[in-house]
């Protein structure tokens, strides 16, 4: 049996970037380490989780919550480091 650090591991992504799909999609984080998944091996997806990572700091910032705002900004430059060919890849296109 596969435990919830089990599906994250094979998920490809950092806890914070699976809870950040997991708050903006409302979704549980373990539907989130799957969708993440999903994205990170579909044209298209990596920018897709670009853009949900970016629209989760907006609405933190929004919502006068600037610490957050700020551990999703982390969250991103970690993100775009990891996959910067996938994201420059898809830009070109």
């Amino acid at each position: 049996m596969l435990t919830i650090n089990d599906v994250f591991e094979l998920s490809e992504l950092s806890e914070d970037e699976i809870a950040a799909i997991a708050e903006h999609e409302h979704i549980p984080q373990i539907c989130a380490a799957e969708y993440g998944y999903y994205l990170c091996h579909t044209e298209g997806g990596t920018p897709a989780l670009h853009r949900i990572i970016l629209d989760d700091i907006e609405a933190a910032r929004a919502a006068g919550h600037h610490e957050k705002a700020e551990r999703l900004r982390a969250v991103l430059r970690k993100f775009v480091q990891e996959h910067r060919e996938l994201l420059n890849t898809s830009q070109a296109e």
